[in-house]
């Protein structure tokens, strides 16, 4: 709400460091136990933990959580992420518990 997401958005990508690409939607980016983590213990996220900010998404399976982030955008189109995103290197796009 606060950077003006349109109304019409529905995905969240998010890049890591290392090139590593992926996207959840908007219900789980949202959601409450979604978090950005970039402090640890009263302290700043160290490196080994995903400094300097780590994307949680407690509602899907761990591969979808990513340290070391490095951008978010958020789209009115789904975008697989190409050769570095999840779907063309074998994993499933959605992975819900």
């Amino acid at each position: 709400a606060r950077v003006g997401v349109k109304p019409g958005a529905r995905y969240v990508q998010y890049k890591a460091y290392d090139d590593w690409h992926d996207c959840i939607d908007m219900y789980d980016a949202l959601h409450p136990q979604t978090i950005l983590a970039y402090g640890m213990n009263g302290r700043d996220l160290p490196v080994a933990h995903g400094a300097p900010v780590r994307l949680r998404v407690e509602r899907q399976l761990g591969y979808k959580n990513m340290k070391f982030l490095r951008s978010i955008v958020v789209l009115d189109e789904f975008d697989d992420g190409g050769a570095y995103g999840n779907i063309q290197n074998g994993w499933s796009w959605y992975t819900g518990i």
